[in-house]
């Protein structure tokens, strides 16, 4: 049956749940997009006419510990079918994670340790659902299948690519044209996640643009095990705080979902002005009227760009925390950084003092705080000049202190220490 046989309210619906989905997608040319919107609009159609909700999956490789607003653009997408009544699939990567994907290096990972990813495999899915609604979430892990592979289905599953179809990938050319060396095991990545496809038997997957070539090596292997292929749909990729790379705990520019108000909003303020619509769209749940409303206003000059970014950190810290923590982050914000004052409500640590002194090692200090996630960042920062003591940089890693003295941990964290 096709779009103008339909009945009018499911010709309705369809167009609805069609315009939901590909708004904000991203293809590699318009020739894609064309494709998979019809592919969409018929499996949305055919879904709806027989009451049976597509098969929605979307893959994460647990390769760190944490979620950022880079991880939830997709995330956000597997929310929305959740909303529009489909069947969301969250695929934990626990094998694929062992080699990890090369999509968006320009050097091979390393090798992940089983125990690591386990480990991460347990906060990821615990942290997406604070946007995915768990009781409607299949959660598997593609080990279920993956490890229990021969090496004769490996060839099985190699025989439908060629090398060049995966030399021409722009990772592993730029690569290959600086003399640096390309993996076979990388090569195994885009047959495994494709594979992931097959054994979910999926209606559509989603992910970042960097997917592409995984995406459709899915749609390869389904039609050679005569399944129908899914419907590949693509999102941009979240650019860091930077505005340049894309966002990512390695490079230090992200936001984590999980990190302290504070944190969040210093980090939203210090985006530059140029990708605040981005962030709007990707990185918040603020419905697409009230962004385009906010472009509209960035563009004719009636709203500033700062006056944005308070806007943009408020609807991060809202969403992960709640309105009343969003409304002292920007409370604090204001009071550090535009009347450069130092917080009084900023955590305390009690020490023992002998006399007026105290001799303690900086990092201890700070990660059994909790202000500093763990002692190599420490580290890091001290490196960076960005750890100060009573507004003197702190070079040591063992430093003395007074009853009253103040830590200031990059541009938004404090910690004053006070005696037993």
């Amino acid at each position: 049956m096709t779009g103008s046989d339909l009945p009018p309210a499911v010709r309705q619906e369809v167009d609805r749940q069609v315009d939901a989905i590909m708004r904000g997608t991203a293809f590699g040319d318009d020739e894609t997009r064309r494709t998979m919107q019809a592919e969409l609009r018929d499996r949305i159609a055919s879904a709806l006419q027989n009451d049976k909700p597509l098969r929605v999956y979307l893959g994460v490789d647990p390769t760190a510990p944490d979620l950022h607003l880079g991880h939830c653009v997709s995330l956000r997408k597997l929310k929305l079918f959740q909303e529009l009544g489909h069947h969301a699939i969250l695929l934990i990567g626990d094998f694929t994670g062992l080699i990890g994907d090369p999509s968006d290096k320009n050097a091979a990972r390393p090798m992940q340790a089983e125990a690591t990813l386990a480990a991460n495999a347990r906060t990821y899915q615990e942290q997406a659902f604070k946007l995915l609604d768990p009781d409607a979430t299949e959660v598997r892990r593609n080990s279920e299948w993956l490890k229990n592979l021969t090496f004769a289905d490996v060839i099985g599953l190699a025989s439908h690519f060629t090398v060049a179809q995966f030399i021409e990938r722009d990772t592993f050319r730029q690569r290959l044209d600086k003399g640096d060396p390309v993996y076979i095991h990388e090569f195994m990545y885009g047959l495994m996640q494709g594979y992931d496809a097959v054994a979910l038997d999926t209606d559509i997957q989603i992910g970042g643009t960097d997917q592409t070539f995984n995406l459709m090596a899915g749609r390869t292997l389904q039609r050679a095990f005569e399944q129908a292929p899914q419907v590949a749909i693509t999102y941009p990729i979240l650019v860091g705080t930077d505005g340049l790379l894309r966002m990512s705990k390695s490079t230090g520019n992200y936001i984590g979902i999980d990190e302290p108000p504070d944190e969040q909003y210093g980090k939203a303020m210090s985006i530059p002005d140029s990708v605040i619509v981005d962030y709007f769209t990707l990185g918040t749940n603020v419905t697409p009227a009230d962004v385009d409303a906010v472009e509209q206003a960035l563009s004719d000059g009636s709203l500033h760009p700062m006056e944005a970014k308070k806007r943009l950190a408020h609807a991060i810290v809202a969403e992960w925390h709640d309105t009343a923590a969003a409304d002292q982050a920007a409370t604090r914000f204001d009071t550090i950084h535009s009347k450069r004052e130092v917080p009084d409500d900023m955590p305390e640590v009690a020490l023992a003092f002998a006399g007026d002194v105290a001799t303690v090692v900086l990092a201890d200090l700070l990660t059994e705080a909790g202000v500093v996630p763990s002692k190599g960042e420490v580290k890091r920062l001290v490196a960076q000049g960005a750890i100060r003591l009573d507004d003197n940089p702190v070079s040591d890693a063992q430093i003395t202190v007074r009853p009253g003295s103040v830590l200031k941990i990059g541009k938004r964290r404090w910690l004053r220490l006070i005696a037993k």
